[in-house]
């Protein structure tokens, strides 16, 4: 029964992880109607401003949340760089947030004692 249970259990988290997978981009080098391929700066542009974009692709069926046209990896490095500039700066300041108020606390330590 175990041993039932570990296969079934298996076999959904492998379902699970390969519905996941990225599949290949067809039109990534080709141009879009107007003549261009996103390159490095927009995917910059396209990473910083996901969150917005997200929601407003909810909303409205003419906005894409990533540019398929695009020139490959370089779009995809500026994206990521531009997604983690917007979502990784928290992490920056919680934590000098963080070393500030244990510094006020030695201070404070200081002055009590």
């Amino acid at each position: 029964m175990r041993i039932i249970f570990f296969l079934c259990l298996t076999f959904l988290a492998i379902l699970f992880l390969t519905g996941c997978a990225a599949g290949p981009n067809t039109v990534a080098q080709t141009s879009d109607s107007n003549g261009n391929i996103a390159g490095f700066w927009l995917g910059l542009w396209h990473g910083m401003i996901a969150s917005f974009t997200f929601v407003a692709s909810l909303f409205y069926p003419n906005v894409n949340f990533y540019e398929v046209h695009n020139n490959g990896n370089l779009y995809n490095l500026g994206f990521v760089l531009g997604a983690g500039i917007l979502f990784g700066s928290g992490m920056i300041t919680s934590s000098s947030r963080k070393d500030k108020n244990e510094k006020d606390d030695e201070k404070e330590k200081k002055d009590d004692g």
